[in-house]
């Protein structure tokens, strides 16, 4: 069998090596692997934090796939030699007035009616558990078991690890699928080439929905929703784990890295098409709110300022399996999650290439929920 992966983000990588991790050929077309979203993500996962009224199922996804990364990494690690930065010592989510704390308390609540573990914190036990927070923050949540991972390093490692599994890698664009008889027979490239194929995975983010050859409808609506992301140089540690925090009504969160030599700062969400331009309103917001919460965040050097496009569907959860064209798979529609779900994305996605069973909690985010009539 052969398998051509369309996009070398996390999501299209970790897919790519799991199946050739089966002994299948598989070929990654993507002009820079592990460019895009990936190589600009901040790398939390963090599916208590980040839980949100109304997606229960995409909860139970976003568990399933941080309680596969201890093992994800640690084989990734064990292949490649290549560390990638992971940390799985939990989050403190901080309000700074008394509305913020409101809304943490409500989260709380939430949290716990669906046995989320999750600890109250007062403003000084916040600031005992990280001693640069404000004084004037009222308090906050700590999830234990969230994380963090460095993008970049899971996104190399990835990357070796497909290429140590055989994986062919093709670093141009692709330009459409070859569909054939009514099913997907391959990939054509830009200048023309075609990667023929007996099973094709398309995970472009939001450019998914852009190749040629596909019927009408095949994928789902794919936007681009920017985010634009600080990096802070460190010399000596800053925080000891990630911190999310509400700030008047805004969210913003500040990641370290594993080697405690930068901070990364974001939380900007803007639906402004296919725009990555860094503005200095979407940093000034960002700087002002972190400043609330941490003052000496303004101390620190500048690394690095960057924005990127996630991909989001209708409903702003995955869209992962067979579409309605024989032969073609989707994985894409991550949003801000596909860092966090890249562990089951692999598992997923790679079944439904080889014809296995995919996990019954990956069953609600099939592309045929965005259907008229149900296959």
């Amino acid at each position: 069998m052969k398998i051509v992966v369309i996009g070398a983000g996390i999501v299209g990588l970790a897919a790519a090596w799991r199946t050739a991790a089966r002994g299948v050929a598989v070929t990654l077309v993507d002009p820079e692997p592990a460019g895009g979203a990936t190589s600009v993500a901040a790398g939390m996962i963090t599916p208590v934090s980040e839980l949100a009224y109304g997606e229960e199922p995409l909860l139970r996804l976003n568990l399933a796939s941080r309680d596969r990364y201890d093992a994800f990494v640690a084989e990734l690690e064990e292949l490649t030699g290549a560390p990638t930065g992971y940390r799985d010592d939990g989050l403190l989510q901080v309000a700074f007035d008394s509305d913020d704390l409101a809304v943490l308390d409500d989260l709380r609540r939430f949290q716990e009616s669906l046995g989320l573990p999750v600890e109250a914190l007062t403003g000084r036990e916040c600031r005992k558990r990280e001693p640069m927070l404000a004084p004037g923050v009222r308090g906050g949540l700590l999830a234990p078991r969230d994380g963090s991972v460095d993008p970049r390093r899971l996104a190399a490692a990835l990357l070796a690890a497909c290429e140590k599994s055989g994986v062919r890698v093709v670093r141009r664009r692709a330009a459409g699928v070859v569909v054939e008889r009514d099913a997907a027979a391959g990939v054509r490239l830009e200048d023309g080439t075609v990667l023929r194929a007996d099973r094709v995975l398309l995970s472009a983010g939001p450019w998914s929905g852009d190749l040629d050859g596909l019927p009408a409808g095949t994928v789902p609506p794919v936007r681009p929703v920017k985010g634009q992301v600080i990096r802070l140089r460190t010399r000596v540690p800053f925080l000891r784990r990630c911190v999310r925090g509400l700030v008047k009504g805004s969210p913003v969160y500040l990641v370290p890295r594993a080697d405690d030599a930068e901070i990364v700062l974001g939380a900007t969400q803007e639906e402004l098409g296919f725009d990555t331009r860094v503005t200095a309103g979407g940093l000034w917001e960002l700087l002002r709110d972190a400043r609330e919460l941490i003052p000496g965040v303004t101390e620190l050097e500048f690394a690095e300022v960057t924005a990127g496009l996630r991909p989001g569907s209708p409903d702003n959860a995955p869209v992962m399996g067979e579409s309605g064209v024989p032969g073609l798979v989707l994985g894409t529609g991550h949003f801000r999650h596909g860092v966090l779900l890249a562990p089951i994305s692999a598992d997923v996605l790679s079944a439904a290439l080889l014809g296995d069973p995919v996990p019954e909690v990956a069953r609600p985010f099939s592309p045929d929920r965005f259907s008229e009539v149900k296959r």
